[in-house]
């Protein structure tokens, strides 16, 4: 349960981490800004859709079940 090794590994596991983040290619600062807000746009765009279409369902629900 308490082993040794479990405690040595701990570290290189840490090590290994910031080894492989260290080789990550990250964006920059534009990119990151630009795709940021196509996915704001996008969410929006599809809560419209959304919305309009939960809005159709319920009117053709609600005639219905006036009927």
């Amino acid at each position: 349960m308490g082993d040794s090794t479990e405690k040595q590994a701990r570290p290189s596991f840490f090590k290994g981490v910031k080894a492989e983040f260290k080789k990550v290619s990250w964006p920059d600062r534009h990119t990151t800004l630009k795709q940021s807000i196509a996915v704001v746009a996008i969410s929006v765009v599809v809560g419209v859709i959304i919305a309009i279409l939960d809005y159709v369902i319920q009117y053709g629900v609600n005639f219905l079940t006036s009927l």
